[in-house]
């Protein structure tokens, strides 16, 4: 039995690159939503949690939208890059982000809230700036937490299926991400790659998962 091993090594680069994305517009969500009051704070969290409760069809949609050939995005990108953004793995990228960044706000948002208030009341006494206390006080105090929501993000990426097909396609070789691989092995009858998949992506699955508790245990204990 031979098994191309291409959509698992692309699901993983896809699913890296969204959780580092995902890292920095959820970091700065998660902080704006717990650390500010401003007008539409509310809309801006409905509009974070979105994603988790749309159809991954609905958002596909959106994006095809949004960054296809007719779209303005689309047409900068394509005069800029020489090609068009949808069906490639730079779409499955985008697709995995707008997958994984809501649940790394959610829980972003919660760690940030749960740090005690009183270590950020006193580095600003004396003087930090608000940049310092977030990066030198409040991140630290709440790292292992928004680690463990990092590592959530980046299982809920790589198993991005929905919006990966609206968007990226399955082109083998090229957008083909594991998800979308199995799909296509079980269309075609080929159980045996089905099968090999599946397990490997399910193995990947607990692992992350059992690393994602370890974080939570260790910021629950500290």
């Amino acid at each position: 039995m031979s098994i191309d091993w291409f959509p698992l090594w692309l699901s993983l680069r896809v699913a890296g690159l969204a959780t580092a994305l995902s890292l920095l517009l959820g970091l700065a969500m998660a902080y704006l939503l717990a650390n500010r009051e401003f007008r539409g704070k509310e809309l801006l969290d409905a509009a974070a949690t979105l994603p988790l409760v749309l159809p991954p069809t609905v958002l596909g949609y959106y994006l095809l939208v949004v960054i296809g050939r007719e779209s303005v995005l689309g047409r900068i990108y394509e005069w800029a890059v020489g090609a068009p953004l949808v069906f490639t793995w730079q779409a499955a990228v985008l697709a995995a982000l707008f997958h994984a960044t809501p649940l790394l706000v959610k829980s972003a948002r919660a760690a940030l809230e749960s740090v005690d208030r009183s270590y950020e009341r006193a580095a600003r006494n004396l003087g930090a700036s608000e940049w310092t206390v977030f990066w030198r006080v409040t991140l630290p105090l709440a790292r292992r937490s928004i680690s463990a929501a990092a590592v959530l993000a980046f299982a809920r990426a790589l198993g991005d299926f929905g919006v990966t097909i609206m968007i990226a396609g399955n082109i083998p070789g090229r957008t083909q991400t594991v998800a979308v691989a199995i799909f296509d092995a079980v269309e075609s009858g080929n159980g045996a790659v089905a099968r090999a998949l599946v397990l490997v992506v399910s193995a990947t699955a607990v692992a992350v998962l059992y690393l994602a508790n370890r974080l939570e245990r260790r910021q629950a204990g500290a």
